[in-house]
Formats: structure tokens, C-alpha cells, sequence
């Protein structure tokens, strides 16, 4: 069942966006969820960046398969950089999963309490690793912690999904995806919007 949440998300862009609410229309119910394996999520956001969803999705399932689920700081750290791309991972991305596992280890971020913090705090503290830039944060945001108002102005299925269905001959820059999320009202639901967006890219992939 969607939450109460959802409901009014999905009554709030289906009345003020007609090109959303044919897309909700078209798909149905979509949920965001909470989940809580930090560690492992922020891991594989790192894996995934600047992959297809399909390459993504196999390295992840070696990755961890590898390691048996049972995935901490310090057994990535003791965990040989040769072994990790063999797993997959690029140079640049045993940097950044080593640099998140070391940062933890030594009290420099903390993952307890993220779902505390504001949207802009989360990404703060994020950030802090290396290769984890505000894209990465904006996924944690909507897929781990299912905060419902992120616009990932920087993803390029959004940008794409924007140019489709709003009739766009070029993809949107940030400050064109802002005035048409400002003039078809998506705040407070733009993890929401976001959500039905990404799925009408896989419709149109259908048809």
C-alpha cells in the first residue's frame, strides 16, 4: 500500500503537471522506501556511477557475492586494490570505496544519524569522500533515506526524460530543469516526480 505521503504526492502532480499525470496514469503506483544498509548502498552507488544499469548491476553482484554480504570499512581496507578490479571496480573507484572505509574508520564522517539530517547535511557529509559528489548524494537521498523532495538536475535519465516529454529539442541544463519543476509545481514531491520520470524513459524503451 502507498504511504499517505505517496497519495498526496501523486494527487499534488497529477493535478498541477498534465504531462506527470499521464505518466502516473500510465504506471501506477510507485513507492520510495527506506533502507538501511548504509554502507553497503553508498558502496554501490560508488560501484554504479557512470555505468548502464545492466553493467552496474552485474559488478555489484560479484562485488558482494565476493565478499559474502558482509561488507564493513575495515575489510575493504585490508582488501588488496588488484583484488577490487578483479571484482570490477576502476582504480579511481578503489580509491573512493577505500577513502569512504578509512574517513569512517577514523570518525570523520559518521553514517549514524543520516537520516536525521537535513537533505543539504546528508550531502555535506557525503561529500566529504572522495568520488562521491552531490549526484551520488541525490541518489542516497531518494533510494536509501526515500526523502520525497530531491530534483537530481545533474542525472542524466532526468535531464533525458525531461527532454522526451516535455517536448525539448536539446537536454535541459539545471536552470531549465528548475523553471519547468517551479512552473508545474513538483516542490514539496520532487523524488517523486523524479521516480515517474525515470520510469517513462523505460515505457518509451518499450514501445
Amino acid at each position: 500500500m502507498p504511504s499517505e505521503k505517496i497519495k498526496l504526492a501523486l494527487k499534488h502532480l497529477s493535478r498541477h503537471d498534465k504531462v506527470l499525470s499521464t505518466i502516473i496514469k500510465n504506471n501506477g503506483i510507485i513507492n520510495l522506501t527506506q533502507r538501511r544498509k548504509y554502507f553497503n548502498l553508498i558502496v554501490s552507488s560508488i560501484i554504479g556511477q557512470q555505468l548502464s544499469t545492466y553493467a552496474a548491476a552485474a559488478i555489484e553482484e560479484r562485488f558482494f557475492n565476493y565478499f559474502q554480504n558482509n561488507l564493513s570499512p575495515d575489510i575493504i581496507l585490508q582488501t588488496d586494490d588488484s583484488a577490487l578490479r578483479s571484482l570490477g571496480l576502476s582504480a579511481a573507484k578503489c580509491r573512493y570505496v577505500k577513502d569512504l572505509s578509512g574517513q569512517i574508520l577514523d570518525g570523520k564522517i559518521s553514517l549514524n544519524g543520516l537520516s536525521k539530517k537535513s537533505d543539504n547535511e546528508v550531502i555535506a557529509e557525503l561529500t566529504k569522500v572522495k568520488g562521491i559528489g552531490v549526484w551520488t548524494s541525490h541518489m542516497f537521498l531518494i533510494f536509501t533515506l526515500g526523502r520525497i523532495n530531491v530534483l537530481p538536475t545533474g542525472d542524466l535519465g532526468i535531464r533525458k526524460a525531461i527532454m522526451l516529454n516535455y517536448g525539448l529539442k536539446n537536454l535541459p541544463n539545471e536552470k531549465k530543469i528548475l523553471s519547468i519543476a517551479e512552473k508545474n509545481r513538483w516542490d514539496p514531491y520532487c523524488s517523486v516526480a523524479s521516480l515517474y520520470l525515470w520510469r517513462s524513459l523505460d515505457s518509451k524503451k518499450e514501445s
